[in-house]
């Protein structure tokens, strides 16, 4: 069996998606390949994502803006997707799921917190649907 694949876009990379994807890595491990990217990529990571993150222990301060490929999309067998709207390509065969999620944008980490944990409960409701075990 082939480790599934997972791709998290929104429209900066810095935000949303980062967050999935370091909840994704940190509770997933080797056991899911992990990708994110946005549509109109951001210069950093969001600091109020990063710092909302490392409070709960995981890090993703190393973590840059991706633009979003059709090669990604193409590699993911799952990809969820947090308000980039028509900009995400569509293929056939693939799952795509839409998050609603608030974006952190512009907001200071007391904000950030209930999104961070939003993204946490489920991302673990996605590795039991793709029944991998949750690390820790």
């Amino acid at each position: 069996m082939t480790r599934p694949s997972v791709l998290f876009v929104c429209v900066h990379n810095a935000g949303r998606s980062q967050m999935a994807a370091g909840w994704l890595r940190a509770l997933g491990g080797d056991a899911v390949e992990v990708r994110s990217a946005g549509s109109l990529p951001g210069d950093r990571v969001n600091p109020a994502a990063v710092e909302a993150m490392a409070e709960v222990g995981i890090d993703i301060a190393d973590q840059q803006p991706k633009v979003l490929t059709t090669d990604a999309v193409e590699a993911s067998d799952v990809v969820i997707t947090m308000g980039c709207g028509d900009a995400c390509p569509v293929f056939p065969g693939k799952r795509y799921l839409d998050w609603a999620l608030e974006d952190p944008a512009g907001r200071g980490v007391a904000a950030v917190r209930p999104i961070r944990d939003e993204i946490g409960a489920r991302v673990r409701g996605l590795l039991a649907e793709l029944d991998v075990p949750v690390r820790g």
